[in-house]
């Protein structure tokens, strides 16, 4: 990742919890490989990525990669492995009524678009 790329990659907002506050010390190295990793797997904008990994989505995202790297990965290859596995799941049916995100949608394509449109649905 360039410098210029890096520095289109929003700060968290949420530095105590959410992907940020979980991942601890190694946030700093692991925000701008998650935002891209997840903006370029979801194909959306990296300012609705940060809002999902500010939420309480991202620290379960974030518990994914602790997982990964607890088994053994590398940091890229933890934030990879946990977005691929994210988007092979699918929303069903009792997830879709509960959130509203249409079903079969890949989980992580869901639950980032599901969180831009409450921090909308919020600010209006």
């Amino acid at each position: 990742m360039t410098t210029t790329q890096q520095a289109k990659i929003p700060a968290t907002q949420n530095e105590a919890w959410g992907f940020w506050g979980s991942m601890n010390e190694r946030a700093a190295a692991a925000w701008p490989i998650a935002m891209t990793a997840i903006s370029d797997a979801t194909y959306q904008p990296l300012e609705s990525v940060c809002t999902f990994l500010d939420s309480r989505h991202g620290r379960h995202f974030a518990d994914d990669v602790l997982n990964e790297l607890h088994a053994g990965a590398n940091l890229k290859d933890a934030i990879h492995t946990a977005t691929q596995r994210w988007m092979g799941w699918t929303i069903g049916r009792q997830t879709s009524k509960q959130h509203g995100i249409p079903k079969g949608l890949p989980y992580l394509t869901g639950f980032v678009i599901h969180c831009e449109i409450v921090e909308e649905a919020v600010a209006d």
